[in-house]
């Protein structure tokens, strides 16, 4: 199956992007069975993913490179927590191993992405 025209567009718009990957983790979040062992790690996930994005609105907001640089540190910090949380509960709950790999991979991209903002902001600065 082919990408739609502004598919692509839209791998590059981070505010979206991010969105989605937050709405992609609740979507995942409400299929993982509620137990002792994975009621904290439900809450902790969804927290870090949607995070990320709200962070990323804040950073594209920033009144200053400080601000900014701050924001996005906390993207990628959100982005490697999210990536955490999807381990715990892909052993919590095998079965939703698979999807939470593919989860997983785009938590990992947007870490990526974001740790690279972050080095090219540090070498603006100085």
């Amino acid at each position: 199956m082919g990408e739609k025209k502004g598919d692509s567009d839209k791998r590059y718009d981070l505010e979206e992007r991010t969105a989605t990957f937050g709405e992609a983790v609740i979507g995942f979040a409400q299929r993982v069975p509620v137990t002792p062992v994975t009621c904290r790690l439900i809450e902790q996930l969804t927290g870090a993913a949607t995070s990320v994005g709200a962070n990323y609105c804040e950073a594209d907001d920033a009144v200053s490179l400080k601000d900014f640089k701050h924001r996005i540190s906390i993207c990628k910090k959100e982005a490697r927590e999210t990536k955490f949380f999807l381990r715990m509960i892909a052993k919590a709950v095998p079965d939703l191993k698979d999807d939470a790999r593919g989860l997983w991979l785009e938590a990992n991209e947007l870490h990526l992405i974001f740790a690279r903002i972050y080095r090219t902001c540090i070498h603006r600065s100085t």
